[in-house]
């Protein structure tokens, strides 16, 4: 062995080459559903419902922002906010497909195709998709400049600090085909300073932009709510049970229908795999 590697690198002896090269193994148990270029694999159409939204998810945090906006806009009496929900079975690689593709380039799941506009409109990325969303039916995003500030201001904080705690520290805690301790408390430090963070604006106000239930509680339950419901199977080793103001606010958003509707849509197990009415829904709560 090179004596100038250090042998407690992991694997054992691993220097990182000069140029990377991806080969089938590079993703672990995620192989087929990353790689490092983009674009289409295969030509695949998506189904098509009757509804004016249609999604293409599957039921991760990411997908479930979006489902439970959708619930609460038809619990508010929406109706245009009808919906079809699409199963994208991203372990088969479903979100390599063409008409997929055509709809997010970036290949990840969820992805809303809006046909009640001329042309249809894309979106892609949970955080555009709710902001879109509550601009167009004028719910969960407050209109005073200072509240939709704030609001912004979390959903951001959301859409910025959630990868360091799924592609960080869920994936090397839970996921990676061996444990690497400085990985894990690299990125359980991450992530128990961002539950502090939370904890803290909760200390201090009822949802997490102030008095008023907004997209950005939407956004951010199905990450943090997660961790305190044993996401990962990391609750204990993260100490979850001390965040008690946002163990508070989890209680209060899962009293909501909308919450608790959302949060099953595009399940493959516990919930709908595909939701093209509200009787879909209502068969299982």
């Amino acid at each position: 062995m090179n004596a100038t590697i250090p042998l407690e690198n992991q694997p054992s002896g691993y220097s990182p080459p000069k140029v990377w090269t991806w080969n089938s193994q590079s993703g672990g148990q995620f192989t087929n559903i990353n790689r490092p270029i983009s674009g289409a694999t295969h030509d695949q159409t998506l189904p098509v419902g009757r509804h004016p939204f249609q999604l293409y998810s599957l039921g991760t945090p990411n997908g479930v922002k979006v489902t439970i906006l959708l619930e609460e806009l038809l619990a508010a009496g929406h109706a245009q906010a009808e919906y079809d929900a699409w199963l994208i079975k991203i372990g088969e690689g479903h979100q390599f497909g063409s008409d997929f593709v055509s709809i997010n380039p970036n290949s990840k799941i969820p992805a809303l195709l809006d046909r009640s506009t001329n042309p249809h409109t894309r979106l892609f990325e949970s955080g555009s998709i709710l902001f879109y969303l509550a601009e167009k039916f004028g719910v969960f995003l407050p209109t005073e400049h200072y509240r939709r500030a704030e609001t912004m201001n979390w959903l951001m904080w959301q859409m910025g600090s959630a990868p360091f705690v799924g592609g960080g520290f869920g994936h090397f805690y839970a996921y990676a085909p061996f444990k690497i301790e400085y990985a894990i408390d690299r990125y359980a430090m991450e992530t128990k300073r961002q539950l502090h963070v939370l904890d803290t604006q909760l200390s201090k106000t009822e949802y997490v932009a102030g008095d008023e239930y907004t997209i950005a509680d939407m956004a951010i339950y199905p990450w943090y709510g997660g961790l305190l419901n044993d996401a990962y199977s990391a609750a204990e080793f993260l100490s979850a049970a001390d965040y008690a103001n946002i163990r508070r606010w989890v209680d209060l958003l899962e009293r909501r229908p909308g919450v608790r509707r959302g949060k099953l849509v595009n399940k493959v197990s516990g919930g709908v795999p595909e939701r093209h009415d509200a009787a879909d829904l209502d068969a299982i709560i």
